[in-house]
């Protein structure tokens, strides 16, 4: 029906025009979100067969921009704030997704995706244990489609709690990077509270990532494969070269904060992307049980790494 009422052409240009505001300050993180998926919603993606390689690539040159915003010093605070916390989540996540995919007999495949998509960083770690424990493509799509719309709730709702409880900017950007799957919803949502909580958060985020080594590692041994690839996150590496000029060579600072901002709306326009890969006919696919079971996941997550950081 959308497709009778507006053209191709028409709806690519109205896509290019939201996406173009989207980079300006015009628009938040949770409304370049909300636009990408009304997009998707109302008229259609005229993008969608290429957006998603898109999506990583520019989602790894904002992450990288946002280390010339930061100071070795500030990077080593934060991972070392966040690493006891980080281990003991990882941990506590991947055990409980085995019993709960026990409990509601989820297939092996996508009850394992949906630990590593909640323990890690969201669809990064779908992406990088899905060649080791080899799922089909419906369970790829499905826990990549829970963890996207669980992302995009998160991106409204964490940044609300936050301030009810009056959480200090330390205080969100540790619980951002341990709660919220994925990388860009961290980033934006920390982004929406505050300078040094999107620092803390960054930093965190991405140590934790890197996580996604180690899990692989065992993923393999788990699933008894011996000729399966890890997927190496190598664009972390770049964000702490970025921490590391910007530390060591005082030119950069005329130069860090045009970077970061910069960055910043690069992040806002993935967000948007992320949006427009949402539809109606996507959400259908998810099953009760498997939501149910990420939902168990994140919310134990959010709330238990909460607990710890008042407490």
């Amino acid at each position: 029906m959308k497709d009778f009422i507006l053209n191709e052409t028409t709806r690519k240009v109205i896509f290019i025009g939201l996406a173009v505001l989207c980079l300006t300050p015009l628009i938040s993180s949770p409304i370049a979100l909300a636009s990408g998926f009304a997009l998707a919603v109302f008229m259609g993606n005229p993008f969608e067969k290429h957006l998603h390689q898109y999506i990583h690539l520019l989602l790894q040159i904002s992450i990288v921009g946002l280390g010339f915003g930061l100071k070795l010093d500030e990077a080593l605070h934060a991972g070392k704030t966040g690493l006891m916390l980080t281990i003991v989540s990882i941990i506590t996540v991947m055990i409980l997704g085995y019993f709960l995919g026990k409990i509601f007999k989820l297939e092996r495949p996508l009850s394992y995706l949906l630990s590593a998509g909640t323990a890690i960083c969201g669809g990064s770690a779908i992406a990088a244990v899905s060649p080791i424990i080899k799922p089909s493509t419906k369970q790829i799509s499905l826990a990549l489609a829970i963890v996207f719309t669980l992302n995009s709730i998160a991106l409204f709702v964490y940044p609300a709690i936050g301030q009810f409880l009056n959480l200090s900017q330390e205080q969100f950007g540790l619980w951002c990077a341990v709660g919220i799957h994925d990388t860009s919803s961290v980033v934006g949502a920390a982004g929406k509270y505050g300078n040094e909580a999107l620092k803390i958060a960054t930093t965190v985020k991405l140590a934790r990532a890197l996580w996604i080594i180690p899990v692989s590692l065992i993923t393999m041994f788990i699933f008894k494969s011996k000729d399966s690839k890890i997927k190496i996150p190598w664009f972390i590496g770049y964000f702490i070269l970025a921490i590391l000029l910007n530390t060591y060579f005082p030119v950069m600072d005329q130069f860090s904060t045009g970077i970061t901002t910069f960055a910043k709306s690069g992040l806002n326009l993935t967000l948007f992307f992320i949006g427009a890969t949402l539809s109606l006919q996507t959400l259908k696919t998810i099953g009760f049980k498997p939501l149910l079971t990420a939902v168990l996941l994140w919310v134990t997550i959010s709330i238990g790494s909460l607990l710890y950081i008042i407490h």
